[in-house]
């Protein structure tokens, strides 16, 4: 009787939180010192050049950004994400019509799979993400140049997440949660392609621990002035997983925090909004909230800080990592009121 006494006593007391402590260990260091600057450059030079036309969607060149990420997926050795009738495909797809258009084209969220390797934790899911479209063009723009080339909005986001998709692979210890690499179709349009997934969700939501989207991580020219070895993540007190973030950050020499301000403001403006809607713990991080040139015809890859960038997705991957290799989930924040909805929308999907 004393002993169920005392183990009843010990299960009212309050619980300590989980301690989530980043490991750098030697073969984490190596996979993160493949994240390179110019790697980056090469991608995105290519993804915001004038022949994708301002990647919007639907368009012939948001469908050849789609066909580069897979092939960059591949090349990785990713398992694509996506089961269809025909096969395995990287591309989760729907029909979709232009504005003005009455024809509907296909549009496609690319996705690709880290299979985790703890034999039970290796069903549950982190997403990393970015959003590959932009506005396209526009012929009455004013000057010569008519093309959107959206190379921090969200090139930069794009190519970080191929590029964390290619470094982490090469771990020899694989993470024993499962990572997925998706970019998504339609956010200039209103996160059209994370709500699709969303309703049509390739991974359960009952087993996504948690999604972290990649958002103008490239530009450090923000208007408040210059953001080197720095980045903020959006609600960034509503989950675990700002100061999760904060600890790995610090251990590569990046600071990840809350922006007094936008962290909060913008946490709606990016597709983190359409997963957290459904209760996942989902969060954007971005280096320039606001900087010269967002959705103007100048914003070009040639204007990207890539060995910042470069710094930065090395505290977001350690940050991944912590994730994908902890016994605990991430949780949203019960104090915190702004939080009140999504956690009502995780416990809902938890009956």
């Amino acid at each position: 009787m004393m002993l169920i006494t005392a183990l009843l006593v010990l299960a009212a007391l309050p619980q300590k939180p989980p301690v989530w402590k980043p490991d750098l260990n030697g073969d984490r260091r190596a996979a993160l010192e493949r994240i390179s600057a110019d790697s980056l450059k090469g991608n995105l030079s290519f993804l915001a050049s004038d022949a994708l036309e301002g990647r919007a969607t639907p368009s012939r060149g948001l469908n050849l950004a789609a066909e580069y990420i897979a092939a960059q997926f591949r090349k990785a050795g990713l398992e694509p994400g996506v089961k269809t009738e025909a096969g395995e495909s990287y591309f989760q797809t729907t029909m979709l019509k232009a504005r003005g258009s009455d024809e509907e084209q296909p549009v496609h969220n690319v996705i690709a799979v880290l299979r985790g390797s703890d034999q039970k934790l290796k069903d549950s899911y982190i997403i990393v993400t970015a959003h590959y479209d932009h506005i396209g063009m526009n012929p009455n723009a004013p000057g010569d140049d008519k093309i959107f080339n959206g190379a921090n909005d969200d090139g930069s986001g794009t190519i970080g997440v191929i590029e964390l998709a290619q470094a982490l692979s090469t771990l020899k210890k694989r993470p024993k949660r499962s990572i997925v690499f998706m970019t998504f179709f339609g956010e200039e349009r209103g996160l059209l392609g994370s709500r699709f997934y969303g309703k049509n969700p390739v991974f359960p939501l009952n087993q996504t621990i948690a999604h972290i989207n990649l958002e103008q991580i490239g530009r450090t020219d923000d208007r408040e002035g210059p953001r080197i070895s720095a980045a903020s993540m959006t609600g960034f007190d509503f989950s675990d997983i700002g100061p999760i973030f904060a600890a790995a950050g610090k251990a590569v020499g990046v600071e990840i925090s809350k922006h007094p301000k936008n962290s909060d403001a913008f946490f709606g403006r990016s597709d983190n909004q359409a997963l957290a809607d459904l209760g996942v713990p989902a969060h954007t991080l971005c280096v320039a909230y606001v900087y010269p040139d967002y959705h103007g015809v100048a914003d070009h890859w040639e204007k990207v800080d890539y060995p910042n960038t470069a710094k930065v997705l090395k505290g977001i991957a350690l940050g991944i990592l912590t994730l994908a290799d902890s016994q605990n989930e991430p949780r949203w924040n019960a104090d915190n009121e702004k939080s009140a909805r999504y956690l009502k929308a995780w416990q809902e999907r938890q009956k």
